[in-house]
């Protein structure tokens, strides 16, 4: 059998290839800690769940409008309005199968052969090959542990060119827990208003897992003007614990576009789920203070883990503001590791298999997320696997 050109161009999740080790390795026995997961360890709410069992009972097991139904696209309206202070109608708006679904739709209705598009890196490891699946050109820039991992106004604007058609931001990030301020996303708009072809995708599904004083901000509260070129990716995956459920959505003004991914999803997958969809308008109009109470226990977690992580020979990590993960920068530990001959390759693949084989850490490799010699974590397990995990690190490292 020959495989179409297009399979060449990507590669199967890095995540995902880690998660299915580390679970092998589990089920052979192995007391393996996997911190390689991008989701709550918490249950989805019950009055979310309850919401499903009566959609169940009510017989909402039918097909829907491909493009999600009006009462979840009503709720998902509303939470525009009163979280973000922006305000888009039904018809701006549409539910897919999770954020990942959304971006996918996006891109296949937006890029075309040749077109660019501008991802920071760190990124989230589907970004570059769902825009090579649409034909595209992933531009990846360089982020820094200097830069706190965010693109610079100059970076940008010595990525742009006529080519390009879209950037990609994520705030929280996913791999780094950085947030965009509002100054940021100001300077970064100032360079993006003179490239009006460019769309401007920004990724928000982890928007209400901030630490601290963070103050979550889209660039359309403080570019308006580029309001009809900015998408918004947003679900409930995170926030409200649903990752099976497989709710995400979009919105934008331009209502063209709009149209454009609903057709092209209703060609391949059309409706999402009609039960998840009814837990989903629970979700965004129900009661929030499961969120909280989430949020709280990721702030705790993610105080331990940046201490311990700093105490490790070779080790440097950054605090987060939000999103469940730590990005680390373990060059000098590799380093280490290769010199005393504990690993054949210096690179960050070679320590993270280190770390897993010998040590039943499984974590993933900072080059999967386009940044080399790092390794990210994720804290969404009890404190006493990351406890024990942060051990285990620190024992391998001494």
């Amino acid at each position: 059998m020959s495989l179409s050109q297009r399979m060449s161009l990507i590669k199967e999740s890095p995540t995902i290839a880690v998660m299915t080790l580390a679970q092998k390795l589990k089920r052979e026995g192995s007391d393996v800690i996997i911190l390689a997961a991008g989701e709550p360890d918490f249950d989805t709410p019950e009055h979310i769940k309850k919401a499903a069992i009566t959609a169940i009972i009510d017989g909402k097991t039918k097909y829907t409008a491909a493009g999600g139904t009006i009462e979840l696209k009503q709720a998902i309206v509303a939470k525009f309005r009163r979280d973000n202070n922006l305000e888009y109608t039904t018809s701006e708006v549409i539910v897919s199968a999770g954020g990942k679904h959304s971006i996918y739709n996006l891109l296949q209705a937006l890029i075309g052969e040749g077109d660019e598009v501008i991802i920071p890196a760190p990124y989230w490891v589907s970004y570059p090959d769902m825009v090579l699946l649409a034909d595209g050109k992933p531009v990846i820039v360089d982020c820094t542990i200097a830069t706190n991992y965010k693109i610079t106004p100059n970076a940008l604007k010595q990525a742009l060119n006529n080519k390009t058609k879209a950037i990609i931001l994520n705030s929280p990030s996913n791999p780094t827990g950085m947030v965009y301020t509002a100054q940021e996303l100001r300077a970064l708009a100032d360079i993006l208003i003179s490239y009006p072809q460019v769309y401007i995708i920004t990724d928000d599904i982890y928007e209400h897992i901030l630490f601290g004083d963070a103050k979550f901000v889209n660039i359309a509260n403080v570019a308006p003007e580029l309001l009809n070129r900015i998408v918004i990716i947003n679900g409930v995956s995170k926030a409200y614990a649903m990752t099976g459920w497989r709710i995400g959505y979009a919105a934008s003004k331009d209502s063209k576009l709009i149209k454009a991914m609903e057709t092209i999803q209703s060609q391949s997958t059309s409706n999402p789920c009609s039960i998840a969809q009814a837990a989903a308008t629970e979700a965004l109009n129900g009661d929030f203070s499961s969120i909280l109470m989430m949020k709280e226990s990721f702030q705790k977690r993610h105080e331990y883990v940046v201490t311990r992580l700093n105490k490790i020979k070779g080790i440097k990590c950054l605090p987060a503001q939000g999103a469940f993960y730590s990005f680390f920068d373990c060059s000098e530990a590799i380093n280490n590791l290769y010199t005393a001959g504990k690993i054949n390759q210096k690179n960050d693949l070679a320590f993270s298999n280190y770390l897993l084989n010998n040590y039943l850490v499984a974590g993933v490799p900072g080059s999967a997320f386009g940044l080399d010699n790092h390794m990210r974590i994720s804290y969404a397990t009890n404190m006493q696997e990351l406890e024990t995990a942060l051990n285990r690190i620190e024992h391998a490292l001494c």
